[in-house]
């Protein structure tokens, strides 16, 4: 068990929503439009970061209601249970807050709790996708594994953020400036390269014990935007101060990392591999990744609409990692079929109209 008594109070449609819940694999089944990607969302807010859909938080209040939003579960501890929540209120001032146990805390030390991990229908593009978008999937990963990786990747991309601004003004920029906007970058990034690497390495090591099929097995590679280490980074940045001068932005560095992926078996680009393929090895990567969350930390899986884009063979095969995975498992899906196999070890929710029932 990972979460218990879950609220949403005025979160996308839903006005004041609450399960308690007695089972890992928990169904949220419904029509579309009724609610059940919300609950996932709800969720993965909380942990670090912008949640599963990457929304402005403005658009998560529930329409018509001016108080924000608020999201709280019960961690279940062995003593005793930790409160976690996160909530939007018009004092704010725009930013989501985050209250542990009743006391402030910031957004990063949710990690410290909980680990999450998710997979969406708008991820099957992330291979033919820009390479940010498969950064920021590794740092999502790589951040339930190690909770400090989030704060190293927000202060990595403030000093990018201010050294692109030293480098795009028309005055030269002061050479002191740049060593001291540079150490905070080579602090950070290497941090941030590093837990890349670690997050990939693991990946490799536990993707080779699963089985090839039916999930078509990716290879994984990350190939780093600088030097892996603080010299080779210093180093890099220090030499392309001209060359980023003239370009008005950095060259060099964590944020010109890539993962490459390809399948395994044919030896073929993730991004030239069928659709199919490309959804399996997704589902490969994702299981993978929810063993090695779980190690250690409570951990929740949040699928969406995965069960009903596969075949029979790879839904028992799903269903059957899921049980060994060690974390909390949360799946939509329009109706109830597709999780017959697993429906007799599952809590099922009934949603519609931004309201769960236990069916």
């Amino acid at each position: 068990m990972a979460l218990d008594r879950i609220t949403l109070s005025d979160f996308r449609n839903h006005a004041a929503t609450e399960l308690s819940v007695t089972a890992r694999f928990n169904l949220l089944v419904g029509e579309n439009g009724a609610g059940k990607t919300n609950v996932l969302e709800a969720l993965s807010l909380l942990a670090p970061g912008r949640g599963l859909r990457r929304a402005a938080l403005a658009e998560m209040a529930r329409s018509g209601s001016a108080a924000g939003f608020s999201i709280g579960a019960d961690l279940m501890q062995e003593d005793e249970p930790v409160r976690l929540g996160t909530y939007l209120e018009p004092a704010s001032q725009g930013r989501r807050r985050v209250r542990i146990n009743g006391a402030e805390a910031t957004a990063a030390a949710l990690a410290e709790w909980l680990a999450v991990t998710w997979l969406t229908p708008a991820m099957d593009g992330l291979f033919t996708g820009s390479a940010g978008d498969r950064r920021r999937y590794m740092d999502r990963l790589a951040l339930a594994l190690d909770p400090a990786h989030a704060v190293h990747s927000a202060r990595y991309e403030a000093a990018l953020r201010e050294r692109n601004r030293l480098l795009s003004d028309q005055r030269e920029p002061d050479p002191s400036w740049l060593d001291a906007i540079e150490a905070q970058m080579i602090e950070h990034g290497s941090a941030l390269m590093a837990g890349r690497a670690r997050l990939v390495e693991a990946l490799a090591v536990r993707l080779a014990r699963m089985p090839a099929e039916p999930f078509a097995r990716p290879a994984l590679t990350y190939m780093p935007g600088a030097p892996e280490h603080e010299g080779g980074l210093s180093q890099a940045l220090y030499d392309g101060r001209r060359r980023d001068r003239a370009a008005q932005r950095t060259l060099s560095g964590p944020h010109r990392d890539e993962l490459d992926v390809i399948h395994a078996a044919k030896r073929v680009p993730a991004a030239q591999s069928s659709t199919g393929e490309q959804k399996a090895m997704l589902v490969a990567i994702t299981l993978a990744h929810a063993a090695l969350a779980a190690q250690g930390r409570a951990s929740l899986l949040l699928l969406d609409e995965v069960a009903a884009h596969l075949d029979p063979v790879r839904r028992a095969a799903l269903f059957d990692q899921l049980r060994s995975s060690g974390a909390q498992v949360w799946m939509t899906g329009t109706e109830l079929a597709p999780f017959e196999s697993v429906a007799s070890e599952a809590a099922t929710w009934r949603v519609a109209g931004g309201c769960v029932e236990r069916a």
